[in-house]
């Protein structure tokens, strides 16, 4: 493991870079500023080292396009509540409202933003434990919470573990906010990306704000279906309303029960493939539609589509829809949720 300075946030603390390398040479680096993956090197077909995880070069751009969320651990919430309202044993929780009328993410201030400690480091087994406490009343939300994440970088894998406590009821719907670019971050969209979802179902949207209908439907027959492999831009364009509403892809999934892999990636011109685990219900796909020249890594401008989101997350919205998956943590129960990124290069 190697440790090394970032710099330090506005506020003047201090932020590192840990840095992982396993036996197959794949190399993650990993911050204390906001829990982040900031870089992730996986060997090609060819065997060149491709980092393909999209990010920043400094701190400071972290903390300045926090809205972008790469490589972030989010929390307590994932993804949006409707009206950033909600209401537990009768009681009203009012969020802020920073998308539109609705709470993305848990708000402005959340858990991305923020300088985490670190808990513990196990060389020997390539693995980082950061470490957050949030108060009652933190966000908007009841109960202090007690928060680790673990980042493990095994022979072919990255292993994400969250593991939480609270001493009040509230909600837990933590995720990872990576976006990947299997043919290397610095190399063009993911359209000629090949991409199978394990999910009979998805959660439709109202509108343009991404708020869950509260129904659960069949993907059959819609631009939607990706139990077969097929490329992420061979329906990106058509005309379904689902499309439209979000320009592109932007749907929270419905994992099939008894499924060992919720999603498989595949990139077009390196031959990485990545294969996603996890013991979350949902998984968000997002194709980066609204990325708009932002500044990235190495002089790299991202743009729209260039880089495709995998979040397993209970699905959005889901503490005012009673269809959906409870993303409630009681009251001193622990929880624990992985997430695993598995990857190969033999396709």
């Amino acid at each position: 493991m190697k440790q090394t300075t970032f710099g330090k946030t506005k506020d003047g603390k201090k932020v590192f870079l840990y840095t992982f390398e396993n036996k197959k040479k794949m190399e993650m680096t990993v911050s204390n500023f906001g829990a982040i993956l900031t870089n992730l090197w996986v060997p090609d077909k060819h065997g060149i080292m491709q980092d393909i995880v999209l990010g920043y070069d400094t701190v400071e751009d972290y903390e300045n396009h926090g809205y972008t969320y790469f490589g972030a651990t989010i929390g307590r919430n994932t993804n949006r509540i409707e009206n950033a309202t909600f209401i537990l044993h009768g009681k009203e929780y009012r969020l802020v409202k920073n998308d539109g009328e609705n709470n993305l993410h848990s708000g402005p201030e959340g858990y991305e933003l923020r300088i985490w400690n670190v808990k513990a480091i196990d060389e020997e087994n390539n693995s980082i434990t950061f470490s957050i406490v949030s108060s009652n009343g933190d966000q908007g939300y009841p109960g202090e919470l007690h928060l680790d994440v673990t980042y493990q970088l095994q022979k072919d894998a990255i292993v994400i573990t969250y593991d939480a406590i609270s001493d009040k009821d509230t909600i837990l719907n933590p995720t990872n906010h990576s976006y990947f670019n299997l043919n290397g971050h610095q190399n063009g969209d993911i359209l000629d990306h090949n991409l199978q979802i394990n999910a009979t179902n998805y959660t439709p949207v109202k509108n343009e704000h991404s708020i869950p209908t509260g129904e659960i439907v069949s993907v059959q027959d819609t631009p939607l279906d990706f139990r077969q492999k097929k490329r992420i831009g061979s329906d990106i364009d058509e005309n379904f309303s689902q499309l439209e509403f979000v320009q592109g892809y932007d749907h929270n999934f419905v994992i099939d029960k008894g499924r060992d892999v919720a999603a498989h990636l595949e990139g077009d011109q390196t031959g990485i493939s990545m294969s996603i685990f996890t013991n979350l219900p949902g998984i968000q796909f997002y194709a980066s539609n609204f990325l708009e020249n932002i500044p990235g890594k190495t002089g790299v401008t991202y743009t729209g589509h260039s880089s495709i989101c995998l979040e397993t997350q209970f699905f959005p919205n889901a503490i005012n829809e009673p269809m959906f998956e409870s993303p409630i943590l009681q009251k001193n129960e622990e929880k624990i949720f992985k997430t695993a990124y598995q990857f190969s290069t033999n396709f």
